[in-house]
């Protein structure tokens, strides 16, 4: 659905086949991040949104005897938003669904079964079977299969699902009028019984029990079962009112490829991966916000198709690392050796006594951050001697516009393209070929000055040019830890380029090439020849 919310304003028809008769009406992911409520922002729903979470939840790694080793307690919205966030997905799907109404455009049929697809080259057709038993068949230029970790897209175009299924069981448990109450997750790291207890929003708590060898689902979920294994966290489980109880099985799982032709796969079609990082909605939602631009710029904006190829390119990679990450979590979290766990315990009681580990840990640092080196980026354009802003995720401070009002700097933009420069205007030295390119991604220009500039009658930009005050000093912190004043930001929020102002057009040409972009006369903007295509990723 994020998918659909992010493509609908372009005008592209989407269609959506939802195997389910309705919504899954019970809570599943539970942990949202920064990056996720910029994807929100970007589809106009972040406000809608935010009322279904709970920011700043700090993560409690405590021993058997309750004493805390390590703590992730991060602050700072570098993204715009808290980086750690509680949530609830029913009403966050909720929020999705009811921003397709928007657009015409869009269409989503509920109770529809995909039996089978075939791509031509030219289009994929799809067959889907009714709640009411019909057969029905459906012909679209991409088909995106968001169809869980069993996808049958993916089984069909035949891409391998490389990985492992663990071997622990873990019964998840969600109670209404929390009976515990504390704010935070807490990971009970007990040998004899490793568990989890998070706070979500609205009241509700979740708690997570791993499944001994010799314990049965049927035995777990009875009455008895769960107040006897209830007892472990609370102290009168039997008035614990329980929504919902069932055992899961963690995998940690990569498809061997995201595109087969016109087929394409995300989320859990794409990647599978142990919870306890909660990065598993995430990841989805960071696939939904790398595609999405890039099929609008293929189908409406006349990009080549292998552009797609760069989805697979960029987030593949960043899957895996977040994949490798929650496994080793998972194992840190719930050895059942007394002995590793005790050893686990003296390292990290070390460990906090040294203050630049100790706050790696509590800022979260050892979250990897996507950077790509290759796809949408352009290396090597700028004179300046640059750090590593390319390929990364750009900063949103709150920023001042001309009106007086102050937004996050993505309302400012718009989902789109955008040149971000420091003072001065480089549109003024564009040439006609960059221009040429520059209208055809639909891009703007935002030009940040310091706040106390924003209301001189001396603001010499072009009309069409985005003036807004740096509220904070954020942006002139980013500018000058980079030693640059020009970014060149994708709709995703991506750095695609750094300049300076007057090597504008050499980087915009280069971003024409990197979007697989065709001339008027058909051929690429820049080719290989071409000074302009400098290191291109």
């Amino acid at each position: 659905m994020m998918i659909a919310n992010l493509v609908g304003p372009s005008g592209l028809r989407v269609l959506i086949l939802e195997q389910l008769p309705s919504l899954i009406d019970y809570p599943r992911g539970v942990g949202m991040d920064d990056e996720c409520l910029r994807v929100f922002q970007s589809a106009g729903l972040v406000e809608k949104a935010i009322p279904f979470t709970f920011p700043n939840q700090w993560l409690d790694f405590r021993t058997a005897r309750g004493r805390t080793f390590a703590m992730v307690k991060p602050k700072g919205e570098a993204f715009g938003f808290p980086k750690r966030n509680a949530f609830i997905q029913p009403l966050i799907d909720r929020v999705l669904l009811e921003g397709l109404v928007r657009y015409k455009n869009v269409e989503m049929r509920l109770g529809y079964e995909m039996t089978g697809l075939s791509d031509n080259g030219r289009a994929v057709h799809v067959t889907a079977r009714a709640i009411d038993g019909e057969e029905r068949r459906f012909t679209t230029s991409y088909l995106v299969g968001c169809d869980g970790g069993r996808s049958l897209t993916r089984k069909l175009v035949g891409i391998p699902f490389e990985g492992q299924t663990e071997s622990t069981r873990w019964l998840v448990i969600d109670i209404k009028n929390d009976p515990i109450g504390v704010p935070s997750a807490i990971l009970v790291c007990d040998p004899s019984r490793p568990y989890v207890t998070i706070a979500l929003p609205h009241g509700i708590r979740r708690l997570e029990f791993m499944v001994k060898p010799n314990e049965t689902e049927e035995e777990l979920c009875s009455t008895e079962g769960l107040k006897r294994i209830l007892s472990i966290a609370m102290p009168d489980p039997a008035s614990a009112r329980i929504i919902r109880s069932r055992v899961y099985t963690h995998h940690a799982r990569l498809a061997k490829a995201f595109r087969a032709g016109r087929v394409l796969l995300a989320g859990d079609a794409a990647h599978l991966m142990p919870v306890w990082q909660g990065q598993g909605y995430n990841s989805g939602i960071r696939d939904a916000n790398n595609l999405s631009w890039k099929l609008i710029s293929v189908l409406r904006d006349g990009c080549d198709p292998t552009l797609l190829d760069t989805y697979e390119t960029e987030r593949r990679e960043h899957a895996r690392a977040m994949i490798s990450l929650s496994t080793l979590v998972g194992r840190i979290f719930s050895p059942t050796s007394w002995l590793l766990a005790s050893f686990r315990d003296v390292v990290f009681g070390i460990l906090n006594r040294i203050p630049p580990v100790r706050d790696y840990v509590v800022q979260m640092r050892f979250k990897p951050m996507p950077k790509y080196t290759e796809g949408v980026v352009v290396g090597g354009v700028s004179s300046g001697r640059t750090r590593n802003a390319v390929g990364r995720l750009f900063v949103q401070p709150r920023v001042a516009l001309r009106n007086g009002s102050v937004v996050r700097l993505d309302d400012a933009i718009g989902y789109r393209f955008a040149i971000v420069a420091w003072a001065a205007d480089p549109c003024i030295y564009m040439n006609g070929e960059a221009r040429r390119v520059w209208s055809r991604l639909n891009g703007t220009t935002v030009v940040v000055r310091s706040q106390t500039e924003l209301m001189s009658d001396t603001n010499d930009v072009d009309p069409e040019t985005v003036l807004v005050g740096d509220v904070s000093g954020g942006l002139k912190e980013w500018f000058a830890t980079e030693d640059t004043s020009v970014a060149i930001l994708r709709p995703d929020r991506f750095v695609a380029a750094v300049c300076r102002p007057q090597e504008i057009s050499r980087a915009i040409n280069a971003l024409g090439r990197a979007m697989r972009m065709q001339s008027e006369k058909g051929v690429p903007y820049c080719t290989n020849a071409d000074n302009n295509c400098a290191n291109v990723g």
